[in-house]
């Protein structure tokens, strides 16, 4: 089991961390997404790493058994809004980008949603505890929301932010 005190990484970082290519595209990552830095891109690669690597272990199950997965990662994927229907192909799956991942975090949610004017504030907003998902404060701002936790996401009740009106405080 482990210790709880002692959590495991959810990261890999990249095998071969120098390429330009790669330092480019998570420099613009970074700031589009206003991620704190390259650890939390990895998060979100590596959890698309294990959803691809787990709908290409299905391709070498039986017929029965890949339709009964399938539709369980499908279903389990749509929940998390990184697909727009519950039962999906396998290409579909294989379709997902770190992109739709980073637009299901919760500090994207809130500066699309309008609780904040910029991404960057968002994230400061999430972390001095001013937003809520159905009225529970959510002080992470990686935390991905999930389809039934999107309408519910909203300032803390309690919240200055709220009282005043304004969001220059933040």
């Amino acid at each position: 089991m482990g210790d709880p005190k002692k959590s495991r990484r959810k990261w890999e970082s990249p095998g071969h961390p120098w390429i330009k290519t790669r330092l480019q595209r998570e420099m613009e990552l970074m700031g589009v997404y206003g991620l704190r830095n390259k650890r939390e891109l990895w998060i979100a690669e590596t959890f698309l790493r294990r959803i691809k690597h787990r709908a290409r272990s299905l391709l070498v199950l039986p017929e029965d058994e890949q339709r009964k997965q399938l539709q369980q990662l499908s279903q389990k994927l749509y929940r998390l809004g990184l697909i727009n229907t519950a039962t999906a192909e396998i290409n579909d799956i294989l379709n997902i980008t770190v992109e739709s991942i980073l637009e299901r975090r919760l500090q994207t949610m809130v500066w699309k949603k309008g609780l904040a004017k910029t991404i960057h504030q968002a994230r400061q907003i999430i972390i001095h505890g001013h937003v809520a998902i159905r009225d529970r404060r959510v002080t992470s701002p990686g935390h991905i929301v999930t389809r039934d936790e999107e309408p519910y996401v909203s300032l803390y009740p309690t919240s200055p932010l709220l009282r005043s009106g304004r969001m220059e405080e933040a």
